[in-house]
């Protein structure tokens, strides 16, 4: 029987932080949130959890945040239409790679174990459950907002008054999408290397 919900805001390298939030379904509360970094650290966590087959797992897809050559290097890869124009822009430096591949093993050998694992898009996954705010993403005013939303309207009150750190929040979101995956509300959007990219329907 699947009893928790899990989290994971897998950061871009090991300079950005990753969270994992494991959430009690039964009782809605957060019973573990943590900051990692490396992906020692997160296979650590993986390998001491021993509720694996009782939990659903949604993992966020980092964006690959290669630096690219050219003036326009910044707003290539987000915003660029590349299925249209593949003949025209070359793919020097692997440039047309959306989303980075970290992580990718370790979960493709956790599902081989039997868990049940998905990944997300964490923005695409805040604006279905209205936590899209108008603040630069990942600014302070946007965390403040993120906690606050999270706290009222998803009822997370065991949250602490300060800050918390914007991979904890995103983890928090990873474990109501896995919640609305067990409810049967999600749909399959994309398959990121070999595993299924869900979101709310």
């Amino acid at each position: 029987m699947i009893s928790y919900a899990v989290g994971l805001s897998l950061g871009a390298g090991t300079a950005i932080e990753s969270g994992v939030a494991v959430r009690e379904i039964s009782t809605g509360k957060l019973i573990y949130v943590d900051k990692l970094f490396s992906m020692n650290d997160i296979q650590l966590f993986f390998e001491n959890y021993t509720s694996l087959k009782e939990s659903v797992i949604c993992v966020s897809i980092p964006w690959d945040n290669t630096m690219l050559e050219g003036k326009w290097r910044v707003l290539s890869k987000p915003y660029q239409l590349i299925q249209t124009n593949e003949q025209h822009f070359l793919n020097r430096d692997n440039w047309t790679q959306r989303f980075s591949t970290r992580g990718c093993e370790l979960l493709s050998n956790l599902k081989s174990q039997g868990a049940d694992i998905s990944r997300f898009e964490v923005y695409l996954t805040r604006q279905k459950l209205n936590l899209y705010s108008n603040y630069k993403e990942r600014s302070s005013a946007d965390c403040k907002f993120l906690q606050s939303a999270l706290k009222f309207e998803y009822g997370f009150r065991e949250m602490p008054v300060n800050m918390m750190p914007v991979a904890q929040l995103e983890a928090i979101i990873g474990t109501l999408l896995a919640e609305e995956k067990l409810k049967g509300n999600t749909q399959e959007i994309f398959e990121f290397r070999g595993l299924d990219v869900i979101n709310i329907k």
